[in-house]
């Protein structure tokens, strides 16, 4: 969608909330003929080095409220929409200040642009991190709250009246004590003339009518009766449809290659050899497939010497205990002393933990459609990044990014594998040879064999305690590799990948003597990627299982020893509490059943789980989580719950099978035969208690998924005295 900046003012407005005063940009204009009013925002950017918006003196808005003279409101939005619910959470943030009935809001995805719509946290166009609604909490808001007060200025005006005797509600401007009133509509353009208010006054919590209540999805109709339309579901003039054959070799490349019976089938249009790759072009998706079956591909590597799983970690464990990897050990943490503290413990305890390489698996496979033409090039797709979808495809073809559009769609599954582009990319390269639009489509098995993965990590941790078994000497070391380095290189200082040590830096428990470092350890072929979260989902799993090994050790129940640990951490403490009496932690268990618990803090919020398992016989089945959960001001409780709910089954779905390995250089996993997903007569009975709080949003998103693995593990432990320190937990126990 293209918008006319031209006619735009910019002006400062004061903004007055409950939490205090800030200030910020506004654009007051005319969004065009018969369009009404445009409201636009700028948002202080917190920059990642190297990921930067450019002059942050500029003006760069990252989202606007259009209103219609036939009052239909569109707010433009830069966030993708996989599944989180931000196509209802963000306009219930425009429509309560706006004091508009949601069902009027109506949403488009914004164009790429990594000046205008940059997210102020992650500072460029990036839907991840769970930051969708921190990031825009206060300016969706604002932008509400100063569209609201330049449609009463202006029925006002009209009425001769004082801004005082008016009101907004439902869509409608009034005038107290009176039967007039004007809709949004019909105040539009008059609007879109007004100046900006020199004050504006955000409404204080209690006074919320759609926040904090459980609103229905916007989109979950289309959803629901399949109108809704992912990138998969393209369809276009004269559309032909590709699919691909990867090296199966890490850093493997085409040998030989034999087209000619590909070629010869009915329906095939092109064969083209990429490198690295080989693309088949036909009339429909099967016969694509059909024509990947028909290729005659030899394969060679040249770039890496092939490497089994044992290696790997072999590698992993040196770099660990001698502090040398591929790089060597930096420190994130060093308080105290604690080598000393170690030394004059009592007692000492270390432990190993491993987790493996994850695949992220979402339903919809990587795909996307793309026209290149003499002068433009437009891509269809479902991404996290649009903006680096752009710049990509304007390097590869050539074209100025102004020339690259970027048509976003909603997703089906992200999980952070579609912060990577590569697969729009080749769809890019592919349709530079042909006059057509081509819609690449990954088959499942080269989606699983061509993930970014999560790294495989290796730490080790060691306390010391005192004759009391409280703690005194904390030091852990993370080994693996690093994501940042390969996504953000600035932001890497002096080696130390900040996502990597995430919880591990700062945990809960940290005594006065705390070490912590972190060893880089890169695995040849392997592209390390953010899967739900990264340092929280793994150092979650290393931390509380080493927490609660530390509390058998000193004979207190878990829940007491990490309430002693809280002591100075209430939000933590207050959802431990809470999730140990809805789980009725203490109750008789029935024989073989056991309890366990994690409590963690990621991304602004707050998270307690127990998990309730049954092992017997060596087998193990998860029958119910509790979890708590302060995620600052909910939006809407639908959404946390079911975010909660995805990220437990996600999350367990891991920690019970997930797990990429390696065989000569090749992927063994190719499918959900190899790469098994929960099924549903498996999943858990799951509650999910949400604790009331005023402070400002915190992301959901991953929490849920980075708190179940230790959770389940405790339980296990708690039940059959088996610790597992080595994800997945299907390599010591059959899950069921």
């Amino acid at each position: 969608m293209n918008i006319n900046l031209n006619n735009l003012e910019n002006d400062g407005v004061e903004v007055i909330t409950e939490h205090g005063i800030s200030r910020r940009q506004f654009l007051i204009g005319s969004a065009g003929a018969g369009a009404g009013l445009l409201v636009g925002f700028a948002v202080p950017h917190k920059l990642l080095a190297g990921v930067g918006t450019g002059d942050q003196s500029t003006f760069s808005p990252n989202a606007f409220i259009r209103i219609a003279t036939n009052g239909d409101v569109t707010l433009i939005v830069s966030k993708a929409e996989m599944g989180q619910g931000v196509f209802t959470s963000l306009p219930m943030l425009i429509a309560e200040e706006l004091e508009l009935d949601l069902e009027k809001v109506t949403l488009e995805h914004a164009p790429a642009d990594n000046e205008k719509y940059a997210d102020p946290i992650l500072g460029a166009q990036v839907t991840g991190g769970s930051t969708s609604i921190r990031g825009t909490w206060q300016p969706l808001r604002e932008a509400g709250a100063v569209a609201r007060e330049i449609l009463i200025a202006a029925a006002a005006k009209d009425w001769g009246v004082n801004v005082s005797a008016c009101y907004a509600e439902n869509g409608v401007v009034k005038l107290s004590d009176s039967d007039r009133q004007f809709t949004y509509g019909e105040l539009a353009e008059k609007a879109a003339k007004m100046p900006v208010p020199e004050k504006v006054t955000l409404k204080d919590p209690k006074d919320f009518k759609l926040i904090g209540q459980p609103v229905k999805r916007l989109d979950g109709k289309a959803k629901g009766n399949g109108t809704s339309l992912y990138g998969i579901d393209v369809d276009l003039p004269d559309l032909k449809i590709a699919t691909i054959a990867m090296t199966p070799i890490l850093g493997g490349k085409v040998k030989t290659l034999n087209i000619s019976k590909a070629k010869g089938l009915k329906g095939v249009v092109e064969v083209i050899e990429m490198g690295d790759a080989v693309a088949v072009i036909a009339t429909d998706m099967w016969t694509a497939k059909q024509g990947i079956s028909a290729l005659e591909i030899e394969w060679t590597q040249d770039s890496y010497k092939p490497q089994n799983m044992e290696d790997i970690v072999a590698e992993l464990k040196k770099a660990s205990q001698t502090g040398e990897g591929t790089a060597k050990a930096v420190i994130a943490r060093n308080d105290g002393n604690f080598d000393k503290a170690y030394t004059e413990a009592t007692d000492t305890f270390e432990a190993v933990y491993q987790m493996p390489f994850l695949a992220h698996a979402p339903i919809e496979p990587m795909n996307a459609t793309v026209h290149v033409q003499k002068d433009r090039c437009d891509i269809w797709a479902g991404t996290q990044v649009p903006a680096m979808a752009q710049a990509n495809a304007a390097e590869i073809t050539g074209l100025p990014a102004n020339q690259v559009f970027v048509h976003n769609y909603q997703i089906g599954g992200a999980f952070g594998r579609r912060l990577d582009v590569d697969f729009i990319d080749q769809a890019v390269r592919i349709a530079q040879h042909v006059n057509y639009p081509v819609k690449l489509v990954w088959t499942r098995e080269e989606d699983m064999q061509h993930d970014v993965y999560r790294p495989y990590y290796y730490d080790h941790l060691k306390a010391g305690l005192n004759d009391k078994g409280e703690l005194v000497a904390w030091h852990h070391r993370v080994t693996g590799a690093s994501i940042m380095l390969r996504w953000i290189p600035s932001v890497v200082k002096d080696g130390l990948d900040t996502d990597a040590v995430e919880l591990a830096q700062n945990p809960f428990y940290a005594p006065e003597n705390i070490l912590v470092d972190y060893v880089r350890q890169e695995t040849n072929g392997m592209r390390p990627g953010w899967w739900r979260g990264v340092g929280a989902t793994h150092n979650a799993f290393m931390i509380e299982s080493f927490i609660d090994e530390l509390a058998h050790r000193a004979s207190v129940d878990p829940v007491a020893y990490r309430r002693n640990l809280l002591k100075h951490h209430p939000r933590a403490l207050a959802v431990l509490e809470l999730c140990a009496q809805k789980a009725e932690w203490g109750k008789q268990l029935p024989a073989n059943h056991g309890l366990g618990i994690s409590v963690i803090e990621a991304f602004g919020s707050y998270l307690a789980q127990v998990a309730e398992v049954r092992v017997e016989d060596d087998e193990v089945s998860v029958l119910r989580v509790v979890t708590a959960v302060d995620c600052g001001i909910v939006i809407n409780p639908n959404h946390v719950i079911a975010q909660i709910e995805g990220g437990i089954v996600y999350g367990l779905t891991a920690a019970l099978w997930g797990e990429i390995t390696i065989k000569d250089g090749v992927i063994d996993q190719k499918n959900f035969d190899t790469y098994q997903p929960l099924r549903m007569n498996q999943l858990p009975d799951i509650e999910v208690h949400l604790v009331k709080s005023a402070e400002a949003p915190g992301g959901i998103g991953e929490p849920g998924t980075a708190a179940i693995a230790p959770a389940v593990t405790n339980a296990i432990y708690a039940v059959s005295q088996k610790r597992i320190r080595e994800l997945p937990i299907s390599k010591h126990l059959y899950a069921y």
